[in-house]
């Protein structure tokens, strides 16, 4: 019984330090879903990661960081094509995400706490048109052998990234033209350990 229990002891360590280092995420299989809203409705759509890397110790996440490459923002609910084709220009135009000059985001995680090695809260800076600010956001891990999927929904305030197109933080009486700061991603990250 004593020498079952140390078996299965030393078979987790080295389960966790198997899947100790840097991994690179596999950016096809990743996925960002975003959602911005105003009041006459909402838009949604899709953005890509350009690269990722999280770093694990003791398997538990301990840093990472992820590029997004901001040229790559399509509209999923708009399917009349000039249309979309005009939000798309729209979002990439300095009204918005200055897609010209800062074509990539960045997330750098500064802090990962977990209490059970599933359920997160990280903390790290976000950067967005080159302004970085904090957020926090709390992530699901799950893992396997040879696998890392995180999973996470993240709010998003666009006025701290100076995003003032239509936004009630800077203009007064926009009344149906108003568009929310907040904005939403659902984000989906696969993180081969091997």
């Amino acid at each position: 019984m004593k020498y079952y229990i140390l078996s299965l002891i030393l078979s987790i360590a080295f389960l966790a330090q198997s899947q100790d280092g840097q991994f690179k995420a596999d950016i096809k299989k990743s996925s960002l879903q975003w959602t911005g809203k105003k009041v006459a409705g909402e838009h949604t759509g899709n953005i890509a990661l350009k690269s990722g890397e999280l770093s694990l110790q003791k398997g538990k996440i301990s840093s990472g960081k992820f590029d997004i490459d901001m040229r790559s923002i399509t509209c999923t609910d708009i399917k009349d094509a000039e249309y979309n084709k005009k939000l798309i220009g729209h979002l990439n135009s300095d009204d918005f995400f200055s897609v010209q000059k800062f074509p990539v985001a960045s997330f750098l995680i500064k802090e990962a706490k977990t209490k059970d090695g599933k359920n997160y809260t990280i903390k790290g800076d976000l950067t967005i048109k080159g302004i970085s600010n904090p957020i926090e956001f709390a992530a699901v891990i799950e893992k396997n052998k040879d696998l890392i999927t995180a999973t996470s929904f993240i709010k998003i305030n666009r006025a701290k990234f100076d995003i003032r197109y239509g936004s009630g933080s800077f203009f007064q009486g926009l009344g149906d033209n108003l568009i929310y700061d907040d904005f939403e991603l659902n984000v989906k990250l696969v993180v081969p350990t091997k």
